[in-house]
């Protein structure tokens, strides 16, 4: 009898992490716009007061996850490879142009640049963070409720 319980905490416990590990691409998506847009705002200070060099610049922030591996491919490469499964071709296009723009030209041009891409990284921001929400929180629930399925199956 304790060990149909044990097996099926075991089931229920597994299909969980199964749905928190299909979130995961949610919640590195949300950490991946959120860490860009605080990138952007950083780098528009930078271009407007201080003007580090770049290298100097890339090396000051801690970053974590996929953008800073974007990041340390920029600054060895210069061009990020951007191989993640959740960016969309439109999105990895469009990173590949910011970085492509970093550091080029003079200031002003580059001040105006970064500038416009400012709403459209807190809109991409904001998006992830109401699609990271709902999607972690269903794929938990469709977990579990597997889990279930299977128990009621067995048992």
């Amino acid at each position: 009898m304790w060990i149909k319980f044990l097996l099926s905490g075991l089931i229920i416990a597994f299909c969980i992490l199964l749905g928190y590990l299909a979130a995961n691409k949610y919640r590195s998506r949300k950490k991946f716009f959120a860490q860009y847009e605080a990138f952007n705002g950083r780098y528009l200070s930078e271009l407007s007061y201080a003007r580090k060099p770049l290298s100097e610049f890339l090396a000051a922030y801690e970053y974590g996850g996929e953008f800073a591996k974007t990041l340390k491919e920029f600054s060895e490469k210069r061009e990020p490879a951007l191989k993640f499964s959740f960016l969309t071709k439109e999105e990895k296009g469009d990173c590949a142009d910011y970085f492509a723009m970093l550091g080029k030209g003079d200031s002003l041009s580059q001040h105006d640049y970064f500038s416009s891409k400012k709403q459209y990284l807190a809109e991409k921001k904001a998006s992830a963070e109401k699609e990271c929400k709902s999607r972690s929180s269903l794929y938990l629930k469709l977990g579990l409720l597997a889990g279930l399925a299977i128990v009621i199956l067995i048992i």
